[in-house]
Formats: C-alpha cells, sequence, structure tokens
C-alpha cells in the first residue's frame, strides 16, 4: 500500500526552482543554520530549553524557547553571554 500526498522534500524541490522563492529561502539559510546549531548544542550538553533559558539568562524566556520552532531570529550577543 502507497502513502498518500506530497513529500516534503518533493514540495521544498519543485519550489526551489522558482527564482524569487530560492531567494526568499536562500536568505533564511543563516538564521536557520544558527537556530540547528543551539539545538545540537543543546542536546550535545543535556540540557533543557528551561536550564539553556536560565543559562542565557534572558529576560523573555519565551523567545529564546521559540527559537527552535523558527519564529524568531536568535540574538548573538544575549545567546553568547558568558554564564
Amino acid at each position: 500500500m502507497s502513502k498518500a500526498g506530497v513529500s516534503f522534500e518533493n514540495i521544498k524541490s519543485d519550489l526551489l526552482l522558482e527564482g524569487e522563492f530560492k531567494e526568499e529561502y536562500e536568505k533564511l539559510q543563516p538564521r536557520y543554520e544558527v537556530i540547528s546549531q543551539i539545538i545540537e548544542a543543546r542536546k550535545e550538553q543535556n540540557m533543557t530549553q528551561s536550564e539553556l533559558v536560565k543559562r542565557v539568562g534572558t529576560q523573555n524566556p519565551m523567545r529564546l524557547r521559540k527559537i527552535p520552532m523558527g519564529f524568531l531570529a536568535p540574538h548573538c550577543v544575549k545567546l553568547c553571554k558568558k554564564p
């Protein structure tokens, strides 16, 4: 039995053929690379999101908790703050 629908990768490949979409996608790449690095570093340290919020010392914990969802661009100054 085959799965119904189209895979995300197929849709993404098709959309990347369009110039405007590709341009916007490429603009967002650095943002998502930083997000991926934050997530990986947190996992390597066996750290919860709550622990990361405490360590970073942000005034707005929800801002940091939304980073893995891609809603907000990380502020490197606050993320690089030493414990």
